[in-house]
């Protein structure tokens, strides 16, 4: 089971953070604070997989994000990987060679795709084009997108003040 999943920054920075497990505020900082120690201090060509307290984090770094998860000691790290590399590949096709400022401008979007992808800690839908195709057909704009109604009510206001 995959306990959480996050991007981080060269800089150290979080870009996103799933956790697919209870945790308190303070525990979850202090793991985010040392894991990003751990995996922003290792060299390229060592392993991306480490042992923290009792998990596994695997890690993969894709131009200036590194995308990092932690699953349960018994789990196969390779297929956490691709799970890693099948998030990215679907961030790419949507967003078109996806960068990091895409994922901060656009956080719901990239939490949408983790969420298509990965529910409770288990992969769900392994598909690259039915991923797509739900995020795709979500609307995202639904306040951005006034009813006549309340534009007539917003106008209303706005003549008040």
């Amino acid at each position: 089971m995959i306990n959480y999943v996050m991007l981080v920054s060269r800089q150290g920075k979080v870009r996103l953070a799933k956790w697919f497990q209870t945790l308190p505020s303070k525990t979850k900082t202090k793991i985010v604070k040392d894991v990003t120690q751990l995996v922003l201090a290792r060299r390229t060509r060592m392993c991306n997989f480490l042992e923290y307290k009792d998990t596994k984090i695997i890690y993969r770094r894709y131009a200036s994000l590194f995308f990092v998860c932690s699953i349960s000691t018994s789990d196969n790290e390779l297929i956490t990987l691709e799970v890693i590399h099948r998030y990215v590949e679907v961030l790419d096709r949507y967003f078109g060679n996806v960068c990091e400022l895409d994922l901060i401008f656009n956080f719901q979007k990239a939490y949408a795709i983790l969420d298509e992808l990965i529910i409770a800690g288990e992969l769900q839908e392994s598909s690259k084009k039915a991923v797509l195709r739900i995020v795709r057909s979500l609307t995202f704009s639904t306040i951005a997108q006034p009813t006549p109604e309340t534009e007539t009510y917003q106008l209303a206001i706005c003549s008040y003040l």
